[in-house]
């Protein structure tokens, strides 16, 4: 019987020019493995490989030099500690995420439990072609978001307070936008300025800010033979759910349009972004 390497690569298991030795990509949750998955990835590595792992470009860990005979033995040590294999080929790829506001300063959201529950949700799924999600916390952008098919960046809407406010202008100078000016002792917000990075609200010593924490989503991102940077479609998502309903709506419009091997940005394209856009919103807007 033959080998199914269709098979080993949906489990994780790429090929390598060396005959017979695959390279193991394992599932990684926003960036995040625990100290008992690191013992054992590196056991596994000596064990089954040549004693070393990769870091790939998207917070995943790859284990070079697995032998053909030996992939089921590897798959049963791994999870031994808590490991899965990850996936490869036209299907949900890995959930990408910086620390955000669990550990950032700068975060606006926190990234990692968005990130797992996107895994949850979407990890695997068969599609036309690969599709892939990053989040990061902030305008910092550390994660790159609009590289994504589907990239999102948490934010802060806010409303001055005027009871709260002492005119000291902190939240002028932070205002990297310039979108805040303090004049005769009154604080005015250009919303057309605004990025939603949270920076005022952050540097406030009075907490003269009401704040309404979201999401800022961008679809169609490429970052590879073609680079195309991620579009926002609505400025900013304050519903935990109303971001699920999006997510899904652009998955589902790239599962009913797209031709097999081609991404989301060149359906997006040849569908129409009229016609996406509206799907997004109606999404947005369904209750």
């Amino acid at each position: 019987m033959g080998v199914d390497y269709t098979a080993l690569k949906k489990g994780g298991f790429m090929r390598q020019k060396q005959k017979n030795n695959f390279s193991l990509r394992l599932r990684v949750v926003g960036g995040q493995l625990t100290a008992k998955q690191l013992a054992k990835i590196a056991e596994v590595s000596e064990q089954y490989g040549e004693g070393y792992v990769h870091l790939t470009s998207r917070q995943s860990v790859e284990i070079p030099f697995i032998k053909l005979d030996e992939v089921d033995a590897v798959k049963k040590a791994l999870a031994e500690g808590e490991v899965e294999p990850g996936v490869c080929g036209p299907r949900v790829r890995t959930i990408t995420a910086c620390q955000g506001a669990a550990v950032c300063p700068s975060g606006c959201i926190d990234t990692y439990t968005l990130a797992k529950e996107l895994d949850d949700r979407y990890f695997a799924r068969e599609l036309p072609h690969k599709f892939k999600f990053g989040i990061t916390g902030c305008q910092n952008n550390c994660l790159k978001a609009e590289e994504n098919d589907v990239g999102i960046k948490g934010g802060i809407k806010v409303e001055w307070n005027e009871e709260k406010c002492i005119q000291c202008g902190v939240c002028v100078k932070a205002c990297r936008g310039k979108a805040i000016k303090l004049e005769d002792n009154k604080i005015t917000i250009n919303q057309e300025a605004c990025n939603f990075c949270g920076r005022c609200t952050k540097a406030c010593p009075t907490d003269a800010y009401d704040e309404t924490h979201g999401y800022i989503v961008s679809f169609g991102g490429l970052f590879g033979n073609t680079i195309n940077t991620g579009k926002t479609i609505i400025p900013f998502i304050e519903d935990y759910n109303k971001l699920m309903k999006v997510c899904d709506a652009a998955i589902h419009f790239f599962e009913e349009n797209a031709n097999a091997g081609e991404r989301f940005k060149f359906t997006i394209d040849r569908v129409g972004r009229e016609q996406f856009e509206k799907v997004i919103e109606e999404a947005y807007k369904n209750d």
